[in-house]
């Protein structure tokens, strides 16, 4: 998801407070365009908008970052540069002075070639200008017959692979590969002869293992490590497939797919990467299936920003990373929100580390099984869920520039065990639509009664009324800004093992081509616990605050954002009942008493300070105004203290 954790906690506290504080969303836009003498280019995940724009001579185009990777401005012709990370906030100007057409690019996204995250700067009168286009190669649904094998045809992937022609095999044998490979021709199959042994090495320095650009590209039976930023890679393409893929050891994504649709990952295994193992981002509807993969010690297990429609995440094994599942909507990215995602069959077990390379937004997931945070009509279902420090399964509003609140998602037929803080979790205030129905869990739900008063099939309120979860989320921002858990550096974490390789690497190859093919739904069944798998103990909460485990920023933010108003509310009732009692030697009559303690007792909050102000109370009026006035005061001066302290503001 990103690499700017602080910032991005920052603004979850400060946005969440105020949502939960007024109940209303509040809108920033992220606006680009001109402003006097200036034209703004902004970089998302991962792409530049506007790709083209001109400007007279004389002209100055700002960059500004607004994703939530790593970028930069390179030009081409390698003339000029920005600083070579750049993140989100973070600008590079230049000025142009001669006319001319200025191709650039991010050197982790793109190539010097247009392909990815690229762009044009036209500076004047440049007379019939067309953006460069690629050759027109139409991709092909079948294998040409032809095998390219490296080293003996090719001593490296890059030479092979831009030797080839849409439907040929790469054919890669045993060997460590040291290089960075962009792949533009369609329809290719790359392909080792034995996963554990074709390894793409990036010595982190190189920043993808292998970045296709082309449609229907397949790569099996490889391994790409040591890369600065991703191990496989496409990008903007129709048709992908990674299959029998390892990659373990990448400074961003194990296995990723962006702005790209029609695609398949299976059978393929990820760890140690610092985002998430698998990633497909931006894409709707996205036409793919991710299923048998196995995803281990990554800051996410997985992660899938704005994508959705037709989106599959099953049957798969998630364990051992920070956080589990975590569907998310975010202003980074385009097509946000987050919607229409499905996540079935899948086993999701103890993603509680804090010794695993991470980056912010995991953080935000810790010790969280599966999170639909910002989404809208995502499935949740028939999956196991055990083991989970906080949370098993969470739907969360997730505050970034815009609010992305939770809507409409279906969370039915789960098994949940072994959760600490609860089992089924709903974050607001606001979370209209969002249903649970016939999940089996054997601990608490937040807030209680959560199946009940969210139901599938009878009552849904469209707000939480227990706001114990919203605290607890503004409380691990604050922990994320800190950088808590710290994490592990991802180029000595340890590498993992053997992965189990394509079962029959002379088979016949098939080009991505038209890949998806919708699941059976019906055919998906929770999975089994595995047979030596202990259920955890349950976490200790008092009155909401965590007591097991705690960290800093959950014990403050549930101590004073969430119990003192609680504690608070106590004591208003509590001397509001002893006046009324007080009063009764002073003739206070039976109806008007019967009718103040059931004013106090059944309008919440704002029956008790009626009290005080309206019911002629023998407390000096300034005294009354010091319990109410003083005690909201004090409330809202340490929750600033809080923000300021913890970073947010």
């Amino acid at each position: 998801m990103d690499n700017s954790g602080p910032d991005k906690s920052r603004r979850a506290i400060r946005w969440l407070v105020i949502a939960t504080a007024v109940g209303t969303a509040v809108f920033v836009g992220a606006c680009g365009g001109e402003i006097e003498g200036q034209v703004q280019v902004f970089g998302y995940d991962d792409i530049f908008r506007e790709d083209i724009i001109e400007i007279p001579v004389g002209g100055e185009v700002e960059w500004r970052i607004e994703g939530d990777n790593p970028h930069n401005v390179f030009a081409a012709d390698e003339a000029w540069e920005s600083p070579f990370v750049m993140e989100r906030g973070d600008t590079f100007a230049r000025t142009f002075d001669e006319p001319g057409v200025y191709p650039y690019f991010c050197t982790f996204h793109g190539t010097a070639e247009g392909d990815g995250m690229a762009g044009y700067v036209i500076v004047g009168d440049v007379p019939d200008y067309e953006r460069p286009q690629p050759e027109d190669q139409t991709p092909v649904g079948a294998w040409s017959g032809a095998t390219i094998e490296v080293p003996d045809d090719f001593s490296t992937i890059q030479e092979a692979v831009d030797a080839a022609a849409p439907g040929d095999m790469i054919l890669v044998g045993p060997g460590v590969y040291n290089e960075a490979v962009v792949v533009r021709t369609p329809s290719l199959i790359i392909r080792g002869t034995d996963r554990n042994d074709a390894i793409l090495d990036g010595q982190f320095t190189r920043p993808n293992g292998i970045h296709a650009v082309a449609d229907a590209v397949a790569v099996e039976n490889m391994t790409a490590r040591n890369y600065t930023v991703n191990g496989f890679y496409w990008t903007g393409v129709t048709g992908y497939r990674g299959s029998y893929l390892t990659a373990h050891n990448n400074g961003d994504y194990g296995i990723y797919a962006f702005d790209s649709v029609d695609g398949l990952f299976e059978h393929s295994y990820a760890s140690g990467n610092r985002d998430s193992g698998f990633y497909i981002g931006q894409c709707f509807p996205c036409n793919a299936v991710i299923e048998h993969v196995e995803s281990e010690a990554n800051g996410l297990g997985f992660s899938g920003t704005n994508a959705g429609g037709e989106l599959y995440v099953i049957n798969s094994y998630w364990h051992g990373n920070m956080g589990g599942v975590m569907p998310n909507s975010l202003d980074s990215e385009l097509l946000a929100p987050q919607r229409d995602a499905y996540f079935g069959g899948n086993l999701i077990v103890d993603n509680n580390a804090a010794d695993v390379p991470t980056t912010g937004s995991a953080r935000l997931a810790w010790r969280v099984g599966i999170a639909t945070a910002g989404s809208v009509g995502d499935v949740v279902e028939k999956n196991l869920v055990v083991n989970h420090e906080r949370l098993g399964i969470a739907t969360t509003v997730l505050p970034d520039k815009n609010i992305w609140w939770a809507e409409d998602n279906v969370i039915r037929d789960n098994v949940i065990l072994g959760s600490g803080h609860a089992d089924l979790a709903l974050v607001g205030p606001w979370a209209p639509g969002n249903c649970f129905s016939n999940n089996r869990y054997e601990r608490a739900t937040v807030p209680f009664f959560l199946e009940f008063f969210h139901s599938c099939d009878g009552i849904n309120l469209p707000i939480v009324w227990d706001l114990m979860s919203t605290f607890l989320l503004v409380g691990i921002s604050g922990d994320a800004n800190s950088e808590t858990p710290a994490g592990a550096d991802y180029q000595t974490f340890p590498a993992p093992g053997p992965q189990s390789s394509m079962p029959d690497a002379a088979a016949t190859p098939q080009p991505a081509f038209e890949v998806f093919v919708k699941p059976d739904l019906d055919a998906i069944v929770v999975p089994d616990l595995p047979a030596d798998t202990e259920i955890e103990g349950v976490a200790i909460l008092m009155t909401g605050v965590p007591v097991t485990q705690p960290t800093l920023w959950t014990i403050l933010f549930s101590l004073w954002a969430y119990f003192l108003p609680l504690a608070l509310l106590a004591s208003w009732f509590a001397l509001a009942l002893w006046d009324i009692v007080r009063r009764q030697d002073d003739g206070m009559s039976r109806g008007l008493t019967v009718t103040w303690v059931a004013v106090i007792f059944l309008i919440p909050i704002l029956g008790v300070i009626a009290y005080y102000i309206f019911g002629k109370s023998s407390i000096p009026v300034w005294l009354r105004w010091l319990l109410i006035g003083g005690g909201i005061g004090a409330y809202l001066i340490i929750l600033a203290i809080l923000l300021v302290t913890s970073g947010a503001v």
